[in-house]
């Protein structure tokens, strides 16, 4: 089946090694990138590949509520959409607020509030979560506390929350098409993919699951997990990532079959209340 999938954020490092893959794969993918000058970039990675590149010129910080978000998700008719974008430090403590939580927010009320798109994929990190988890050591717990609260603290803020909102109203999602005896291969899957402190080393294996904290991920290992997700039937939940051993499609398909889901050991009922607040 040749999917439609939507990449937000298309200009990032990690969108652009995920694009060719996708192509490759004879689906179709719209990227969505903030300027025009981007343009070229993007387009030579649809060379030489079976799937179809479309190019959507849209800032996602102009994306302020879910109406936005929908508005955009109307044009591109998706069935897949994959979050990659992210402020990326840039305009200070606002601007990452604006797109790292509020976008991202946006975009994912509006993709699962849309029944002809099945699954939504986040690119979050391994350090979003608000408990410590009892697989963590003591370095671990303390790794994370210190990119959460010294190093990143805004970034930390707005990606708890946003993952939080993909993992309540995906929830939803899934109970009311159970309710609705809607097929398991057809049932909504979000995605909170979690790579570890980020690198521009080589692709290679992997370790997922119930994993420690104060490890690395190349990013080509990244986007090569996105697309073992995406072509996952049935994986979702929170996929926590870093650099190992294991083939990643092998390690992805293993974990989905165990029903493996890093959200474990963190308090759902409290998320709801989170998200409320929003």
């Amino acid at each position: 089946m040749a999917h439609n999938i939507l990449v937000i954020g298309g200009h990032g490092k990690i969108a652009q090694l995920l694009t060719p893959l996708l192509l490759a794969k004879s689906w179709n993918v719209t990227s969505m990138i903030r300027t025009a000058e981007q343009t070229a970039a993007i387009e030579k990675l649809g060379k030489g590949h079976p799937g179809k590149l479309s190019v959507l010129v849209r800032n996602v910080a102009d994306v302020k509520s879910e109406a936005d978000a929908k508005s955009i998700l109307d044009q591109v008719k998706p069935d897949w959409v994959v979050w990659s974008a992210g402020a990326g430090g840039k305009g200070g403590a606002e601007m990452t607020y604006v797109v790292d939580r509020d976008a991202a927010i946006a975009f994912t009320k509006a993709s699962i509030h849309t029944p002809s798109i099945k699954k939504f994929l986040t690119v979050s990190y391994l350090c979003s979560r608000r408990g410590r988890p009892s697989w963590w050591t003591d370095e671990d717990w303390k790794s994370a506390q210190k990119v959460n609260t010294e190093v990143l603290p805004d970034y930390y803020k707005a990606k708890v929350a946003a993952d939080e909102v993909l993992t309540v109203l995906s929830k939803e999602r899934n109970d009311e098409e159970v309710t609705k005896s809607v097929p398991a291969a057809d049932r909504f899957c979000g995605i909170s993919l979690r790579p570890g402190t980020l690198t521009d080393g080589k692709a290679g294996g992997v370790k997922v699951g119930k994993i420690g904290a104060a490890e690395k991920t190349t990013r080509p290992t990244v986007a090569h997990a996105i697309f073992a997700v995406l072509e996952t039937e049935g994986a979702k939940g929170w996929i926590d990532l870093v650099d190992g051993e294991e083939d990643v499609e092998k390690a992805i398909q293993k974990l989905t079959k165990e029903g493996v889901d890093a959200v474990d050991e963190e308090d759902v009922e409290a998320m709801k209340k989170n998200i409320i607040k929003l």
